[in-house]
């Protein structure tokens, strides 16, 4: 029986850490099957602008990783994380998917 894809992580962090980020994915497939990777920019009041041009722009370059899978699966995806890869500059956020599926 196959989990009901109901929802959508998102997690957000510094283009510094999308290859760490985008391993730990790879190296959980029985809770994620698949993820969209996008550019972006940030700002927050809390953010880090690591470099000078970063400093200069007053934002930074992010990645944005979007996963549709179950809600159960998420939240056993995020408390892994905060155990193995905490870190501050690591936002995220769910949010429900009424329907997900394929055009053909």
């Amino acid at each position: 029986m196959h989990k009901p894809l109901n929802c959508c992580l998102t997690l957000l962090c510094h283009k510094s850490m999308e290859e760490r980020l985008v391993d730990y994915l790879l190296e959980h497939p029985e809770l994620v099957t698949g993820f969209t990777i996008s550019r972006v920019d940030g700002n927050s009041q809390s953010e880090e602008l690591h470099s000078m041009a970063e400093q200069v722009r007053g934002r930074s370059r992010r990645i944005e990783i979007s996963v549709v899978m179950n809600l159960d699966d998420a939240q056993a995806l995020l408390a892994r994380l905060k155990n193995d890869e905490p870190n501050r500059e690591v936002a995220y956020w769910i949010t429900p998917v009424l329907e997900f599926g394929r055009l053909a």
